[in-house]
């Protein structure tokens, strides 16, 4: 399966630059999403703090209202002065504590993640000047601003997803292309019938290339996901207030954990029986297409109602039996999904509300929690693909022994 495609100098070149040009489009993903994530921090700070104008006041008060007021602002003139200067202490102080948290997000990039804080510095820069988005209010040309930021990361990622997507495909088909001859050589060999031969060659081949091809690339970028957002969602860990968490140094990292590989454990015992029932009703598929084809060419001795009916009946046994197993699998996958999403919200709502964070902050770590929890979480939302390709994987292996095939 492997070598037909990895071990073949034929394919080589489409082999392995293939797929270094995949991993190359995964990598510029994976930064864009990092960009992604620094964006939504700055966009939601800056809805939460708008610069509010007040409306003009017309004449139309008494002179001795005005009077009044005159008197009472010469009063507290003294005083605005000295809370103005208290304020600016206050901003000055907030801008350095921001700076530092800035200082230490920078301390923990990696390789991965780098590009995508030089590449968004870079756009916050030509924007808003060297301090980057840090204002004590925002008018709305600062939002206008990070909209057209945003569209400067989501159109590049549109695009290289795109090409990423298709390249995939082409290569997938490649890849299928390599096993079906390399199988047709030694199937042409064997004089005996063996029986779905057909399938295994046209059907079985491209749903395994396709599979591990799509599978490979899922696992790839989770792990390129992980080593990007984990030490961004660690340094966001310091602003947890919840009992016991705020006790443990990135407590986000290991609930995001935790929760992935309990999902994981449940999923597997809730989907134990799919990849059987995938593997039988692969086989009642192959024995009712199997009599069809033989029906083409001789419909007086096959197809006949009594055997069509036999094989159907069995193949509707199979497909009922396979829709439940999925149906009580599904409920589970839909409401771990949807369960999910409140965890990093219920966790950093109390420090939200004493106001110890902003809301770009619990934007920026509920986006960051998602990526590393989903990161962790790919075998869950991959396994009805996992289950299908153990099942490919099977007929195959007992096909390459039906057909004597040998490995280079």
């Amino acid at each position: 399966m492997f070598s037909a495609f990895f071990a073949s100098k034929k394919w080589a070149l489409w082999a392995y630059l293939g797929l270094f040009f995949l991993l190359f489009c995964l990598y510029i993903q994976t930064n864009l999403n990092v960009a992604i994530n620094e964006w939504y921090k700055d966009f939601y700070n800056v809805l939460q703090k708008p610069q509010i104008k007040p409306l003009e006041q017309t004449s139309t008060k008494d002179e001795a209202t005005t009077s009044t007021q005159n008197t009472q602002a010469n009063h507290s003139s003294t005083q605005d002065t000295t809370k103005d200067e208290k304020s600016k202490e206050q901003n000055t102080s907030k801008q350095d504590e921001q700076k530092t948290k800035q200082n230490e997000n920078d301390d923990n990039t990696t390789f991965l993640n780098a590009l995508a804080m030089k590449y968004y510095k870079s756009l916050t820069k030509s924007h808003f000047g060297e301090n980057g988005v840090d204002k004590q209010s925002y008018i709305i040309e600062d939002f206008y601003a990070l909209i057209v930021i945003f569209l400067f990361i989501a159109i590049p990622y549109v695009l290289v997803a795109t090409i990423n997507i298709y390249f995939a495909s082409v290569y997938a088909f490649k890849w299928r292309e390599a096993m079906t001859f390399e199988y047709l050589r030694f199937w042409k060999n064997k004089d005996d019938n063996i029986e779905g031969s057909s399938q295994r060659i046209q059907e079985d081949i491209y749903n395994f290339s396709k599979i591990v091809e799509s599978l490979g690339l899922a696992f790839v970028r989770a792990v390129m996901i992980l080593i990007a957002f984990i030490p961004i969602l660690w340094a966001l860990s310091a602003s947890v207030n919840v009992p016991i968490l705020r006790d443990i140094e990135g407590s986000l990292v290991y609930v995001a954990f935790l929760i992935s590989v309990g999902g994981l454990i449940i999923s597997w015992f809730v989907g134990i029986k799919l990849p059987g029932l995938e593997y039988n009703n692969q086989k009642a598929e192959a024995a009712f297409r199997k009599e069809l084809v033989y029906a083409e060419d001789d419909r007086k001795n096959y197809a006949k109602n009594e055997t069509m009916l036999e094989l159907f009946t069995g193949l509707k046994f199979n497909y009922k039996r396979l829709f439940l197993h999925y149906g009580y699998f599904n409920i589970w996958l839909i409401l771990f999904e949807q369960m999910i999403v409140i965890v990093p919200l219920l966790i950093m709502a109390p420090s939200l509300f004493i106001g110890a964070i902003g809301l770009g902050i619990v934007m920026q770590m509920n986006n960051a929690f998602d990526q590393v929890r989903s990161s962790f979480s790919v075998f869950i939302t991959n396994w009805t693909k996992i289950t299908e390709l153990r099942s490919i994987y099977k007929r195959l292996k007992e096909f390459e022994k039906n057909i004597a095939y040998k490995k280079h």
